[in-house]
């Protein structure tokens, strides 16, 4: 097990990577002694690995909700029922709940922490790459209206992420190919030498190749904490984590969820954005040919549909939390 510290100055935290993490009881009771404790999973991921992790944490009955599964149920419904189940349980300001899921079910369940009596402490356990790499640490949590995603929300950072890369072995292709987009994000907007890593390790990472895919679960998380130590609230660098997110957020809201999964939009964002970069002589010439050929290697789309048209797109860029005084704000890219 490998321990990255997310260095905030009052809100400090571990992301543990390793292998069988949900089952050592010795961790949970760490965090969890003699807290009450509320689950939240989805219909999915419960059936895997939720009495696992309840004989892990042990004594103490810890309660359960489980959602639906798909991004179309990160809704305000959704957080309410989990706020419903914290009053049912009388929940005081001890209590814990801890996200077994992907980034659905992290965010949700992070708003619903964020939100009970003004703030409670929360578990990441996330089950899919993409969670794993982004969506578990930083402390962004939320949920999407009808227009547009991730529009209501608030900072509130875990006490701990519990990264099992067990549970990628579980994952469906289509997911696992998903999170793979935000890891080649890390090598285009901050190293290089990643991205040359990852185009060496294709086949490895296809293959899902245990030691390739523990290395780049680890990289990403380093990044990704070294990004919101220094910028917590977004109010600068860590905009630079939202490379190809304007207009990949667009694409899942006018497909209404149903078409993208969020690292495939991602990975058109990217495309998008890096062919503007281009346009716009901000970086080197082919560099959106070599971004393009790592993307399609790993079996991601690289292409907005036809049938979705400029007016719709730059419609619900319009509430893009990076504009500024109406105006849109792009994260562009000078160089990986």
């Amino acid at each position: 097990m490998r321990t990255i510290n997310v260095a905030l100055e009052n809100r400090a935290y571990p992301v543990m990577v390793g292998s069988g993490l949900i089952g050592r009881g010795e961790l949970w009771q760490r965090y969890l002694a003699r807290r009450p404790v509320l689950l939240v999973t989805n219909d999915k991921v419960g059936p895997l690995y939720l009495d696992q992790l309840m004989a892990a944490i042990g004594s103490g009955s810890p309660e359960t909700i489980i959602l639906p599964d798909g991004e179309a149920e990160k809704t305000l419904a959704n957080w309410i029922n989990i706020l419903h189940r914290l009053v049912e349980m009388k929940a005081g300001r001890d209590v814990c709940l801890v996200a077994l899921g992907g980034g659905v079910v992290g965010d949700i369940c992070g708003f619903a922490a964020a939100a009970y009596m003004r703030g409670v402490r929360y578990i990441q356990v996330p089950t899919t790459l993409l969670a794993q790499v982004d969506a578990s640490v930083g402390g962004k949590t939320g949920v999407n209206l009808p227009s547009g995603k991730n529009l209501v929300g608030a900072f509130h950072q875990p006490s701990a992420v519990f990264a099992d890369i067990d549970t990628l072995k579980t994952l469906d292709e289509r997911e696992y190919l998903a999170g793979m987009a935000e890891v080649v994000k890390y090598g285009a907007i901050r190293d290089a030498a990643f991205l040359t890593f990852l185009e060496n390790h294709t086949t490895a990472l296809l293959a899902r190749d245990p030691l390739a895919v523990c290395s780049v679960v680890e990289q990403s998380i380093v990044h990704k904490a070294e990004v919101v130590a220094r910028d917590e609230l977004e109010t600068g660098v860590r905009a630079s984590l939202n490379f190809g997110h304007s207009f990949a957020h667009a694409i899942e809201t006018v497909t209404a969820y149903e078409r993208y999964l969020h690292g495939e939009a991602v990975a058109i964002g990217m495309m998008m954005a890096a062919t503007l970069s281009e346009q716009r002589k901000l970086c080197q010439p082919g560099f959106t040919t070599r971004l393009g050929g790592l993307l399609k290697r790993l079996q991601l789309p690289v292409t907005i549909p036809p049938e979705i048209t400029a007016d719709e797109l730059l419609g619900a860029m319009r509430l893009d939390k990076k504009n500024v005084s109406g105006r849109r704000r792009l994260v562009l890219l000078a160089a990986p």
